[in-house]
């Protein structure tokens, strides 16, 4: 691999400024850089706090279970620099920048927030996302990926994505957790059909009460179908975890946004320390 493919700095990722050793296989992303510390908080011991550009990380310590948080910035642009630059530090030899003959999986959490699509899922709810719908193309750029999806309300290059199973049947068992079928966009406004000074030919009305890939789509953000996609690419487990601040179909926005995403931070971390 050249140099101009996986680039080093001081033997840390060019974006991420990691080292390997310095991320837990167990890793929290937040879009939000200050969301990081809001997780972070509740460690027991912190060992590293690093932040470059828009991407902050912090590893550290709760209850026995070593966790990494990290920032990705809005949207699957910036999950594409990081979930690829995770995984090199775990799967490429930075001496060669040649793939390790055996493979480390990671657990990749998103804590994030949601718009929902649909009337019954409730403002100040969580969602944990059990598959998801890319409107935002990265996809088009790994030819590996085959969920392709056509329909006549979406784009051309639209793709499916799932969670990991095992992460799914976590959440799954928990009461104040609804499952979901997430929309992922390429933008907050046209992208996401709102309407400000410009018009938008994505027509949400319909699209959350249509049944797309033998689901109905419940709730609208910017990350988790580049997650999924690219964690199934490259080997590992990821799940999307959704504090639901809007309502689209009611036109409504959560009166305690901040309130309802610790909620959400301290209810999936209480989750992922049982998981052994």
């Amino acid at each position: 691999m050249q140099f101009s493919e996986l680039i080093l700095q001081d033997n840390r990722l060019y974006h991420l400024h990691l080292e390997p050793g310095e991320v837990s296989t167990t890793i929290i992303c937040v879009g939000d850089p200050g969301r990081v510390d809001s997780v972070s908080k509740h460690f027991d011991s912190i060992e590293l706090k690093r932040s470059h550009r828009e991407f902050v990380t912090h590893t550290g310590v709760l209850d026995g279970k070593r966790i990494t948080v990290v920032s990705t910035g809005i949207g699957t642009d910036n999950v594409d620099i990081v979930l690829n630059e995770l995984d090199a530090l775990f799967n490429v030899d930075f001496s060669t920048r040649q793939a390790k003959p055996s493979h480390q999986t990671l657990e990749i959490y998103r804590i994030g927030t949601s718009g929902a699509l649909v009337s019954d899922v409730a403002v100040d709810s969580f969602l944990y996302s059990e598959a998801a719908l890319g409107l935002d193309a990265l996809m088009n750029y790994y030819p590996e990926h085959r969920g392709w999806v056509e329909h006549d309300l979406l784009p051309k290059g639209a793709y499916f994505s799932k969670a990991d199973n095992d992460l799914v049947d976590c959440f799954a068992l928990e009461g104040d957790f609804t499952p979901g079928f997430t929309l992922t966009t390429a933008g907050f406004y046209a992208p996401q059909g709102r309407r400000i000074r410009l018009q938008t030919n994505l027509d949400l009305d319909k699209l959350g009460y249509t049944q797309i890939e033998n689901r109905r789509l419940t709730n609208i953000e910017m990350e988790t179908a580049g997650i999924y996609a690219l964690s199934a690419l490259l080997g590992h487990k990821a799940i999307s975890l959704n504090a639901i601040l809007a309502n689209r179909a009611a036109g409504t926005f959560s009166s305690k946004p901040d309130q309802t995403v610790s909620a959400l931070i301290e209810r999936s971390l209480e989750i992922i320390i049982n998981r052994r």
